[in-house]
């Protein structure tokens, strides 16, 4: 009975990914194969075609939506490492007052934080329009619907994500180690480059991945924020599953992203390095 505790403990979270996450995979894969309409029904012909034709059709979308989310993952970290810096090693008892005051904007909904943003960058809205009227900038500048907006608006919303596992990554650092490498004669900057820096690696990593992954396939803020120009590959995917019944092709489209973002996770963690990632962070 002994032997069998920890998988009987196991038992619920196993039951929980079977029903929640393999079986909706399992079925999403069975519908990318099929062809049909939704009027006369869908049925089971493994055309492999649906994969190529959706890729060929979107694949602007898809790269856009790479591009966008690399460049809003690398702007949340260049802003949120010094952020979870400051608070582990300069917080002081206010540590958790600090982190609290940046997960309170998630006790609004998602959708509600974007459209703040977009009646904030409106071309005549609070911002802009007060400083077009003290004549600060031109009539015709304007930032929603580009490039800026979205990955603005992907930053903001999912930069905790990259604060906090950093934040856990970087409190657990001792101080005096790094004290011994200035003892050492190691500069600031050196010893931030050799000590604390390979330390936090661990949050680094958990931070792109919770960040990257949501925010290629996000399709609330290209939405609200973006124009026709912006459009990502989730909003294609919502469009193809709810709008034109198109359940082959989006399901395709899904499995596409997955594929790419597997291998661009795969790829990022051998250049990081997994093992020591890990060694790191069983230290």
């Amino acid at each position: 009975m002994r032997r069998l505790t920890p998988y009987l403990l196991a038992l619920p979270s196993w039951m929980w990914l079977a029903i929640f996450l393999v079986v909706p995979m399992v079925a999403m894969a069975s519908v990318s194969l099929q062809t049909g309409n939704a009027i006369d029904g869908f049925a089971m012909t493994f055309s492999f075609s649906n994969y190529s034709d959706a890729l060929g059709r979107y694949s602007t979308q898809l790269v856009r939506s790479l591009f966008y989310g690399g460049m809003a993952t690398v702007a949340m970290l260049v802003i949120g490492y010094p952020v979870a810096y400051w608070i582990a090693f300069k917080g002081g008892r206010r540590k958790s007052m600090y982190l609290f005051l940046i997960l309170l904007p998630f006790f609004v909904s998602f959708v509600l934080r974007t459209i703040s943003w977009n009646f904030l960058l409106a071309d005549n809205g609070i911002l802009f329009g007060t400083l077009k009227g003290w004549g600060l900038l031109p009539d015709d500048f304007h930032v929603l619907a580009t490039t800026v907006a979205v990955v603005g608006g992907l930053t903001y919303n999912f930069l905790p994500f990259m604060i906090l596992p950093i934040y856990v990554s970087l409190e657990r650092v001792d101080p005096r180690v790094v004290e011994a490498a200035q003892d050492l004669y190691a500069t600031r900057v050196g010893a931030f480059r050799r000590v604390v820096l390979p330390l936090s690696l661990p949050g680094v990593f958990a931070g792109v991945l919770m960040t990257f992954v949501p925010a290629t396939a996000d399709p609330i803020n290209a939405a609200i924020l973006g124009g026709t120009a912006n459009t990502m590959i989730g909003n294609i995917i919502q469009t193809e599953y709810l709008t034109n019944l198109n359940y082959p092709t989006a399901s395709a489209l899904s499995f596409t992203l997955m594929a790419v973002l597997l291998v661009g996770i795969f790829i990022y963690a051998r250049a990081l390095g997994t093992e020591n990632v890990l060694e790191a962070a069983a230290r």
